[in-house]
């Protein structure tokens, strides 16, 4: 889908013009969204606005790293936004020209729409241009990692409050890795994106950040609080990482020293067991009436007394 929205030198905004009249002079700066375009509406990048061909390719194959692209008069941004739920990078284009932006777009984008629909809004478009419309969509990106980063940070609070009583050690410690995971994908959109706002923060090639550079370097104060907070988390999921296993490692432990202990308690009974288990026809102890239950006494007294014994050792503890 193809989506334009002029704006004119006496202010009025117009929607859904023909691409033919963006050249009018009355046109003061424009916006053109490729919504999920079909094959012939890509066409219209080399056909109509002549874009180079490096960058239209770049459009077509996804997905590139956050970069900016200079080609003569046109800046070729590429920009990643979160999917909420697979937390996989999605990408989003756009071309920022001395008259107007293109956005391209494979998928729709919440943030665009946000966008659009914020400059349809006759009060806040007053005085905006195409370059306040580039910082407008990177501001909508970037804010959208918040909500995704803020939940991740709930989780790990529960985890962390739950303390050392969980039961399911082998379930939390899934948990654990799988929010490593994400935290892992979010890095390596952040990180990049704060790359490509600091080398434009330190362009001279692009006269609108010049213009908006408050506003560029908000963005960017945005993303070095988002890197501050994936660190943070993933050093605190190390930390639970490395507590829940050595607390496993300790009830494992516990648990092979209570089976040692139980083991070496019915050492002695079973050598007795096995040595009037024999066949042996000299063995006077058989003959005898009451042999039985000196032998079960001698047994319980025995393991009794073990026990007792380790329990003063504090074996059992």
């Amino acid at each position: 889908m193809l989506r334009i929205l002029a704006v004119m030198d006496d202010g009025r905004l117009r929607e859904d013009i023909p691409l033919e009249e963006l050249t009018n002079g009355d046109v003061s700066w424009f916006w053109v969204d490729f919504d999920c375009p079909k094959p012939e509406e890509i066409e219209l990048l080399d056909s109509y606005f002549h874009f180079h061909p490096l960058a239209i390719e770049d459009c077509q194959h996804l997905l590139q790293r956050p970069k900016v692209d200079h080609y003569e008069e046109t800046n070729f941004f590429v920009l990643h936004s979160l999917h909420p739920e697979t937390l996989m990078a999605e990408e989003v284009d756009f071309f920022l020209g001395p008259r107007g932006i293109v956005t391209f777009h494979l998928a729709p984008s919440q943030e665009v729409e946000e966008a659009w629909k914020r400059m349809l809004d006759p009060n806040f478009r007053r005085g905006r241009d195409h370059n306040y419309v580039a910082y407008l969509l990177m501001d909508k990106l970037v804010d959208n990692f918040f909500p995704t980063l803020y939940k991740i940070e709930d989780q790990l609070n529960e985890i962390e409050d739950q303390g050392e009583n969980r039961v399911d050690l082998q379930r939390m410690t899934e948990q654990i890795y799988d929010i490593r995971a994400d935290l892992l994908r979010i890095r390596r959109t952040v990180i990049p994106m704060r790359d490509l706002l600091y080398r434009l923060l330190n362009s001279d090639k692009i006269p609108g950040v010049k213009e908006h550079h408050a506003y560029f370097t908000d963005i960017y104060d945005h993303l070095l609080k988002l890197t501050e907070m994936i660190e943070s988390n993933r050093e605190m999921t190390a930390d639970l990482r490395d507590s829940y296993d050595s607390l496993r490692s300790n009830r494992m432990n516990s648990i092979m020293k209570t089976l040692t202990v139980m083991t070496t308690i019915f050492m002695p009974l079973t050598f007795i067991a096995g040595v009037y288990g024999m066949n042996f026809v000299n063995m006077p102890e058989l003959e005898w009436k009451a042999g039985y239950y000196i032998v079960i006494g001698v047994m319980l007294a025995l393991g009794l007394g073990m026990y007792v014994w380790f329990k003063r050792k504090g074996w059992f503890d």
